[in-house]
């Protein structure tokens, strides 16, 4: 049996590897501190858990349309107007199995073989798995803590090609939770704009942020309006086995989205659509920004316990539930640090090699998505794991 170059290129995503290898550790019997995983602890509203519960049992469940229940895409475009004061069409939305669909779909629909797309380095892994698939060249482009680990203008222009045909970032980003200024990300989706390139913005984390007080996140299409936005039910409606998201494209690219979508997975989850409407729901949106308020309160544990180990962090995070700690001091390279850290100590962490190439051995992704006494009982083990180090 031969495997095709595609699969046989692919990488492995660390994250998940390093789950395998605790979930081992687990089945001996240790107690294993998982913060390696962006999994939020919380799980969906209760609204939406009733719906669930009351759907499986009394309504049939058909297929859906393969763009998405119209009821689900007018209550997204709610959502819209509500979080972000934009007014768009629910013709707009695509509802998708997972934010992954949505990356599909997309890069299916707009990369073509040698099309040159630039990202930033670090970065969520599979989005330029994605992008490979449909033989798109990817240019990692090294960043650095001097601008928060992700793409400015200075860096765009400096290795924008010839051949670029596409920028793909994300705001907050996976893996450092850093978040692009709204000036600078104008700046550059009017620079790609300009030169006849598409722009696809992750903004899955977008609604998680608690960054400065008076900060209100900004969606790419209030300014970019054929930006091609993706969201997800995952992350802020804590809702990721669910597999639902959507994304947001000119209207013009509907038809192509929905006639993929029939051939690729015919619809999303029609169980998971409906119970999804009671995302939108005062009390389910009560509950998430709860649930937002107390990820900041995680962040400022985990960084005054990391302060405390001897971990550097260099670039505080401006949403999502993760920190990117430098190791470098340590002597040990990321993946060594990674494994050590969960033979040790038990507990799970992510290399940095996950997200790019640059300096990626350098620096290990932290996710403080789990409960609150977990994180204090990782922290110390961390403490009695760098003593030993240093000693």
């Amino acid at each position: 049996m031969k495997y095709s170059q595609r699969a046989q290129d692919i990488s492995p995503f660390f994250a998940m590897a390093f789950g395998a290898k605790a979930a081992e550790l687990e089945a001996q019997g240790h107690h294993v501190v998982k913060l390696n995983i962006g999994e939020p602890d919380f799980g969906a509203p209760p609204d939406v858990l009733l719906a669930m519960q009351n759907l499986a049992t009394t309504s049939p469940l058909p297929y859906t349309s393969a763009l998405g229940l119209p009821e689900l895409r007018a209550a997204i475009a709610g959502f819209y107007k509500t979080a972000h004061n934009i007014n768009l069409s629910p013709d707009r939305i695509v509802v998708t199995a997972g934010a992954s669909a949505a990356l599909l779909l997309l890069s299916a629909a707009f990369v073509d073989a040698g099309d040159n797309v630039i990202m930033g380095d670090p970065s969520y892994p599979c989005n330029r798995q994605f992008i490979k698939s449909f033989g798109g060249n990817v240019q990692l482009v090294p960043t650095t803590a001097d601008s928060r680990f992700q793409l400015n203008m200075d860096l765009l222009e400096k290795h924008w090609q010839d051949g670029t045909r596409g920028l793909m970032l994300a705001t907050p980003s996976n893996p450092t939770g850093t978040a692009v200024a709204p000036e600078e990300l104008k700046a550059m989706c009017e620079f790609a704009k300009s030169h006849g390139a598409w722009r696809i913005i992750d903004e899955i984390y977008l609604n998680l942020h608690h960054g400065d007080a008076d900060y209100q996140p900004v969606t790419a299409l209030s300014f970019d309006d054929e930006a091609l936005v993706i969201n997800s039910f995952s992350k802020y409606f804590g809702m990721t086995g669910w597999r639902l998201g959507w994304c947001v494209v000119p209207e013009r690219a509907v038809p192509v989205m929905e006639r993929m979508a029939q051939n690729y997975y015919i619809c999303p989850s029609t169980l998971a659509q409906k119970a999804a409407l009671a995302c939108f729901t005062p009390a389910s949106i009560a509950v998430c920004e709860s649930r937002r308020a107390m990820l900041k309160s995680r962040k400022e544990l985990i960084l005054a316990g990391l302060k405390e180990c001897g971990l550097h962090v260099p670039v505080q995070p401006d949403g999502a539930f993760y920190v990117y700690i430098d190791v470098s001091p340590t002597g040990l390279s990321a993946m060594t640090f990674c494994e050590r850290a969960l033979q040790e100590a038990h507990v799970a962490l992510t290399p940095g090699n996950d997200f790019g190439e640059y300096q990626g051995d350098h620096y290990v992704r932290l996710s403080f998505a789990s409960a609150e006494s977990e994180l204090q009982e990782g922290l110390a083990r961390l403490d009695g794991f760098m003593t030993k180090l240093i000693l």
